[in-house]
């Protein structure tokens, strides 16, 4: 069974941050230049306040109506973070992700920020730990014959 910290420690720990008052069109260029999908919401005491993703935008600007450059990131981040910890395996990452309908999940150890997981990584090690189970039965059964 794989945890978080395996994940973490073939991706690195890399998190992009923005403050709750930086506009969406800030955070919108963010996402773009480092390539990520969602932005962690720091607040100026560094608490994590919320976390704003392209769903966000998608369905708090466009279809409302409002503007990226005018709109701060604290109308239209989802304020309920959901947190696991690097000891958190990657099957109980994938229901949690599946039954609350989240793309990422930040990884919190001793109330430090380590990293964030996406359910790309979490689908992509699932996928690496089936194929060693999968090999490993093959294995097992050309022994035996």
């Amino acid at each position: 069974m794989n945890f978080v910290r395996h994940i973490l420690k073939n991706k690195g720990d890399k998190v992009c941050s923005i403050a709750p008052g930086d506009t969406a069109y800030k955070a919108l260029q963010l996402l773009a230049e480092k390539n990520f999908g969602s932005l962690l919401v720091i607040d100026q005491k560094g608490k994590i306040v919320g976390i704003f993703t392209e769903r966000d935008y998608a369905r708090k600007v466009i279809l409302k109506g409002k503007s990226s450059k005018t709109t701060p990131v604290s109308e239209l981040m989802t304020k309920k973070v959901l947190f696991v910890d690097p000891g958190t395996s990657v099957e109980d990452c994938m229901a949690l992700m599946i039954d609350k309908c989240v793309r990422h999940l930040p990884v919190m150890e001793n109330k430090k920020l380590v990293g964030i997981v996406t359910v790309g990584d979490v689908v992509k090690q699932h996928i690496v730990d089936q194929k060693f189970k999968i090999e490993e039965l093959e294995r097992y059964l050309h022994e035996e014959c």
